[in-house]
């Protein structure tokens, strides 16, 4: 495949992000449900869009797509294994805006400057999984074994969580955070949405660049799960790279959006488990048995969808919404 595919989606990706920061959100600005739902649409269209792009990318042989060994698909594949590895890295990012959520509400960081947050958190996060995936594809190309490696962890991680009882986050007691505050000077308040200040001649990180780092690394730990989930679904690099880019620039649009709601979905994040232990599954035993893009997609389709509907038909009994006379 020619670099000039891998730098034009790069470069695409850097456009809209500078779009984003630099023309409709210049100035700092709380971002409500319609604006955020909107975005939402936009970048699940964009997914869309490229997803049909891809198809004839790859019946055309675009750019040498789809020619080299080991990663040759033919165009319906490529555009199910898209979509497949968009939907689930898509749908783990739903604990992630439960942490993000948390960790703002810790910080008490004001709504006009999540927005900023977000938009570095994601550019680091494009960055961190840029490498993630480069090393994962070629540890995968040297040994074929680690796909073993990468299933085991992955039934593992499900086992875990399925039997983990829920608690709540603790921002406080992050190492990464204690560390922050040990080795930089840290201000006791905000100066608007600087990272950096100087307080009597001196240098100072804010507490929202604190609140930055610590995203930052939690969007590192979810990677250790999504990065091998997506190479369960497929082995072609451009292919789990897009998806995974495509899924980080919907997560902010998503916290705006869905955060309030996602409280509603209690068993949205059991669903998860069994998708990861689907995954894992698959890849402990592709050398046996192939299951097809299309099962893929419809088994990993019918456990979100049956999660959104268990949690619809059966709400939690505490919730103060249930019920309430409109």
């Amino acid at each position: 495949m020619s670099p000039l595919v891998w730098a034009g989606f790069v470069g695409f990706i850097l456009l809209m992000l500078a779009l984003d920061l630099g023309v409709f959100n210049r100035t700092p600005k709380e971002v409500h449900f319609k604006e955020a739902l909107a975005w939402l649409c936009v970048w699940v269209g964009l997914a869309a869009v490229f997803n049909v792009l891809l198809y004839f990318a790859y019946q055309g042989q675009w750019f040498g797509i789809g020619t080299a060994a080991g990663s040759a698909l033919t165009p319906k594949d490529a555009a199910m294994e898209f979509l497949t590895g968009y939907l689930v890295e898509l749908s783990l990012s739903v604990d992630n805006i439960f942490v993000i959520a948390v960790i703002f509400k810790f910080f008490g960081v004001p709504g006009a400057y999540q927005h900023r947050v977000l938009f570095w958190g994601i550019l680091g996060a494009i960055v961190l999984r840029g490498v993630m995936i480069l090393l994962g594809a070629a540890l995968i190309k040297r040994f074929d074994w680690i796909i073993y490696v990468f299933g085991a962890f992955l039934v593992i991680t499900a086992v875990k969580m399925f039997f983990a009882k829920e608690e709540e986050a603790h921002p406080e007691k992050n190492v990464v955070m204690r560390l922050t505050r040990r080795f930089l000077p840290v201000s006791d308040r905000y100066d608007g949405s600087k990272f950096l200040t100087v307080i009597g001649g001196k240098r100072f990180v804010t507490p929202l660049f604190v609140c930055l780092v610590l995203i930052e690394t939690t969007d590192l730990i979810f990677a250790f799960d999504s990065i091998p989930a997506i190479f369960g679904i497929t082995r072609d690099p451009f292919i789990v790279f897009t998806s995974n880019m495509f899924a980080i620039l919907g997560l902010r649009t998503m916290y705006f959006g869905l955060s309030g709601l996602l409280a509603k979905f209690r068993y949205l994040s059991k669903a998860l488990v069994f998708v990861l232990a689907f995954v894992g599954v698959k890849m402990l035993i592709h050398e046996w048995v192939h299951i097809s893009n299309g099962t893929s997609l419809a088994v990993v389709l019918g456990m979100l969808g049956t999660g959104i509907a268990l949690s619809l038909l059966l709400p939690a009994k505490h919730d103060p919404h249930h019920g309430a006379a409109h």
